[in-house]
């Protein structure tokens, strides 16, 4: 079955994943997070993309991001990809892929979704059991959404106007954002998104679909399954 081709309309945010070939680490060392963060800015600059959300696992990486031009966030992860594979192959002295084919993406959206995918995004260390907190977790963007006092800073954090809605002032912007994390996402809104995302599809309600379809001239929802044909058909 031929592959769809990639949704990246303008403006629109999208959620990213990037996985191990088989699972496998892609990041086995806090300089392998450093390398990856320092590419992953230096591309997001190069081809426009702002990115809100991140989380950087041993053996995959989310993003969440908006592209500014046509193709922006392909661009982007086809060079880091290569860049960081080479940095990889080369550290480690191995050769070979890295990454399990195409990266996973979906268009979400942001009034009806894009909390809820920043929190997923931000809690995939909790729910993996490696800290109690999102803010206990150094490789993702929650300590930046949740800072008071804006003391830490990253050229590679690009705040969704959502996030800079909060209030006008960071203190209370950052308490509401905490606020956020005290509810846990329902199981079904974690289906929708890993379902979405895994079958480059739009994440959303039915005339937000509409209008991507419209947008890109490419269906955004999953075939229905039709019935199998039997013997006599």
């Amino acid at each position: 079955m031929a592959r769809l081709p990639r949704l990246c309309p303008i403006g629109i945010p999208q959620h990213i994943i990037q996985r191990g070939n088989n699972r496998q680490v892609c990041s086995a060392s806090e300089d392998d997070f450093i390398a990856y963060v320092h590419w992953l800015t230096e591309y997001a600059q190069e081809f426009d993309v702002k990115v809100h959300a991140w989380v950087l696992m041993t053996n995959h990486v989310h993003l969440l991001a908006t592209p500014m031009t046509e193709g922006g966030i392909s661009k982007m992860m086809q060079a880091l990809g290569r860049r960081y594979v080479r940095y990889f192959n080369y550290t480690y002295q191995r050769t070979g892929t890295l990454w399990e084919g195409r990266f996973k993406s979906c268009v979400i959206n942001a009034e009806e979704y894009f909390f809820i995918c920043q929190r997923y995004i931000e809690l995939n260390p909790v729910r993996a059991n490696m800290v109690g907190h999102p803010a206990d977790y150094k490789w993702s963007s929650y300590r930046f959404h949740a800072q008071e006092s804006l003391d830490l800073q990253s050229e590679l954090w690009q705040p969704h106007e959502l996030y800079l809605k909060l209030s006008f002032q960071q203190e209370t912007r950052a308490k509401r954002y905490q606020a956020l994390f005290k509810y846990h996402i329902p199981e079904e809104e974690l289906g929708r998104i890993r379902s979405a995302t895994h079958s480059d599809m739009a994440l959303g309600n039915d005339r937000f679909k509409e209008e991507i379809e419209k947008l890109t001239g490419r269906r955004v929802t999953p075939r229905k399954r039709g019935r199998k044909p039997s013997q006599m058909d």
